[in-house]
């Protein structure tokens, strides 16, 4: 039942139109209450029209930062609850709060960002329920006599960074006895709570910390830290100065030339700036308000020399567990590996993002849809994922076509290229409307999710029917297709060498079978004819216009082939094998480096393994030229990148418009790390069953990998000894195992630990 609140929004905005352009400053709201009797228990309930920091009687309630976080506001906004019984005390208590812009009126998007997307004016909502022990109760909110101040930000934005004056700190602003008089009156603001809803989706936290390894002085003199690792967080600084001083931080994740090189962070500007108060025992200070994506950063203005030990860098992300682990006998692969989990750490704040650090940020959905999997075996992304996908579908249903926007939540931007008016329909992007839900499925045997999301599904689904028309054929219109291609110019990221039209129809097959199998699940009879014979139909249009015969494509790509293969288009074993042939040798043909963008990477190492080629996928993960995963380990790379040559071989970085080093999308090669290298994948939803399926390969001599499954932790790990293949797994209570092991019958296990030994499988000739 949705809560019934008596609080009214307070806002700290003069009436009229707040400044067009730049950050603007934070404010400071306080007020007093009384608490009347011993206090039983305590329960307060907080949001924001931007994000918020909340002090009771001087103590920051919770640990969140950037609360209330990201959500399609209009249709769905988040907000917190809070015991905090322990902060009252009887008499006069005090709260008081920071609230600044964030992602409600704040800089978003590209090509020069959108601000007051959500609304003009800042606001601040909050209800504290308190239980006496008597048994009596009061219920105090945000209202009428609360006051508001400027305080010491004088300008915050999540891509500008922030600024900071200490002079102008009010100190015990959120005490009772402070002296308010020359506050200003906050104003009520009219708002529907209608939207409002309890956090569904684990916050943002501080979750790590790192020192600097390397403190250097560039060639135009500046002092450049080195924090060793591409992070999302922001600075905490100890300094000791005289009053007045501003220490400048500037942020960016490579060096050019031994300076920060900023040009891919576009219009982010990425800097904050801390105006020192001239305590003479020092002062200490982290941002409130935003975050930036960096490994370097930049110091300007410190007092004397610079100590590393006086600058830490704070990791934030969403605070979700973490369930998946890998390693194996290459160290270049256990970097890989690792990119793509810190890759994924500083995606996931708050929503999944395409990148942290330059002015977009966005909720991608073709980024998210191929990178799901890999997501849920490393960490429990399940509430994080549900969350996101019911703004999907909220956004969704914006649009009277059915089409999900190509980023959730969805905002108005400035673009490059002319699309059509609404969401513009993107094959790979979205489907995840579709791909997501499904994932969570098999994942965590989540039908919930498939109840929840079957109109969004369903509603893409028919939508691309009507899009592609009789002919079951989508073409026409602009794609985003195999996105990245590594072929594709620097300036034309879209250019790439499989058609639009051959991807999103085997997209389009690939939904409408996903949805008909969810039809299967639900138990929907009534649509499960439909659209199992949607799917059988739209399949048979892609043979009928891009299959010549025997396996062959008319598109003789790495994308064609393994969108054909992994998305089960071709119709016997006999077309599958010779389509996987003719993906091997389009491999060897180009070096066994890497021929795919965003939508073919994901899928050409399962293709090539399902039809026997496992030693070129093998080749093909540990290729070390350009463009390959190995190369960017080469090249420095602690995180994925967005291109496949975001730093070139000469070390100079990419000249393309789009240039990330934080883009997970590529890493989505760890799933087949996960279930192919190591060998652990689910069998059926929710890991009931597992498949343990290694495949050896690669000249690795052991891997391993390690999920904490719904039923508990699941491991499997093998090792070469000699001529023998020793394969360690174990299955979790109420699980069992299939165990299918190179050049062995296949056999079924138990719960508990179990050890084979089979010879080591042949190498191909």
């Amino acid at each position: 039942m949705p809560h019934h609140w008596t609080a009214q929004v307070i806002s700290p905005s003069p009436c009229g139109p707040p400044p067009a352009e730049g950050p603007r400053p934070a404010a400071l709201l306080r007020h007093e209450f009384t608490v009347r009797a011993a206090v039983r228990s305590a329960r307060l309930l907080v949001t924001a029209l931007g994000v918020y920091e909340l002090e009771l009687n001087g103590t920051v309630v919770g640990d969140q930062v950037l609360a209330p976080g990201w959500t399609s506001y209009r249709h769905r906004h988040r907000y917190q609850s809070f015991d905090v019984t322990a902060l009252l005390r009887e008499g006069r208590n005090a709260w008081g709060a920071h609230l600044a812009d964030g992602w409600y009126r704040g800089l978003l998007g590209f090509n020069g960002g959108t601000r007051d997307i959500y609304g003009r004016h800042t606001g601040l909502l909050a209800e504290l329920r308190i239980e006496y022990a008597d048994g009596s109760a009061d219920t105090v909110g945000t209202g009428d006599g609360w006051r508001w101040s400027p305080g010491p930000v004088l300008a915050a934005g999540l891509y500008e960074g922030e600024e900071y004056d200490a002079r102008r700190e009010r100190t015990g602003f959120g005490e009772a006895g402070f002296d308010d008089s020359a506050w200003q009156p906050a104003e009520i603001l009219e708002f529907d709570t209608g939207a409002l809803f309890p956090a569904d989706s684990p916050p943002v936290r501080r979750i790590g910390h790192r020192a600097p390894v390397a403190v250097t002085t560039s060639p135009t003199g500046r002092t450049i830290l080195d924090f060793g690792q591409n992070l999302v967080g922001r600075l905490r600084i100890r300094v000791r100065g005289e009053a007045g001083r501003t220490v400048t931080l500037r942020h960016a994740e490579v060096l050019e030339d031994g300076d920060l090189c900023t040009r891919p962070l576009r219009h982010a500007t990425a800097t904050d700036r801390y105006v020192l108060r001239g305590d003479p025992s020092g002062e200490e200070w982290e941002p409130r308000f935003t975050f930036h994506g960096f490994r370097y950063a930049d110091v300007e203005g410190w007092p004397g020399p610079l100590d590393p030990a006086d600058v830490t860098a704070v990791v934030l992300h969403s605070d979700l567990p973490r369930t998946g682990w890998f390693s194996c006998s290459d160290a270049s692969l256990n970097r890989l590996h690792q990119n793509v989990v810190w890759g994924m750490r500083g995606n996931i704040v708050d929503v999944p993002t395409d990148c942290p650090q330059r002015d977009e940020r966005l909720g991608w959905t073709g980024d998210v849809q191929v990178f799901a999997p890999t997501a849920a075996f490393l960490y429990d992304v399940r509430d994080f994922l549900r969350s996101w996908l019911r703004d999907l579908a909220a956004d969704q249903s914006d649009d009277e076509r059915g089409v999900p926007p190509v980023f959730s939540p969805d905002i108005p931007v400035i673009t490059p290229v002319s699309l059509p008016p609404g969401n513009p329909p993107m094959a790979g992007w979205c489907d995840a409307a579709v791909i997501v839900p499904w994932v969570l499925y098999e994942r965590y045997g989540d039908t919930e999710v498939l109840h929840a999301q079957y109109p969004s599904m369903r509603a893409w689904v028919d939508a691309v029917e009507r899009l592609a028309g009789p002919a079951r054929v989508w073409e026409g219109g602009f794609q985003f297709g195999d996105w990245l291609d590594p072929s594709a110019p620097a300036d034309d990221p879209g250019r790439a060498t499989t058609s639009s039209a051959l991807v999103a129809t085997a997209y389009f097959a690939h939904s409408a079978r996903l949805l008909a199998q969810t039809t299967d699940v639900l138990g929907r009879g009534d649509d499960a004819a439909r659209y199992h014979a949607l799917a059988d139909a739209v399949r048979d249009a892609f043979l009928a216009r891009f299959h010549t015969g025997g396996g062959r494509l008319t598109e003789e790509t790495q994308t064609a082939y393994a969108l054909a293969l992994c998305f089960r288009l071709l119709r016997d074993d006999a077309e599958r094998a010779g389509a996987g042939r003719r993906l091997a040798d389009l491999v060897a043909a180009g070096g066994h480096r890497i021929g795919t963008g965003f939508l073919g990477t994901p899928l050409v190492c399962d293709a090539l393994t399902d039809t026997g080629h496992v030693d070129t996928a093998y080749r093909l993960l540990t290729q070390r030229s350009c463009p390959s995963w190995l190369y960017q380990v080469d090249m420095g790379a602690t995180t994925v990148w967005e291109r496949w040559d975001s730093l070139l071989p000469d070390g100079r970085v990419n000249p393309g418009e789009m240039t990330s080093f934080n883009h997970y999308a590529l890493g989505a090669i760890a799933d087949w790390m996960h279930r192919t290298v190591a060998g652990l994948a689910p069998a059926e939803p929710g890991y009931r069953r597992l498949l343990v399926r290694p495949r050896p390969g690669g000249g690795l001599t052991w891997a391993r990998a390690e999920h904490d499954t719904p039923y508990g932790r699941a491991e499997a790990g093998w090792r070469i000894e000699g001529k023998s293949l020793f394969v360690d797994l174990l299955v979790p209570p109420g699980v069992t195992a299939r165990v299918d092991l190179p050049g062995a019958e296949s056999r079924a296990v138990g719960p508990g630990r179990h050890s084979f030994i089979t010879p080591v499988p042949a190498a191909p000739r």
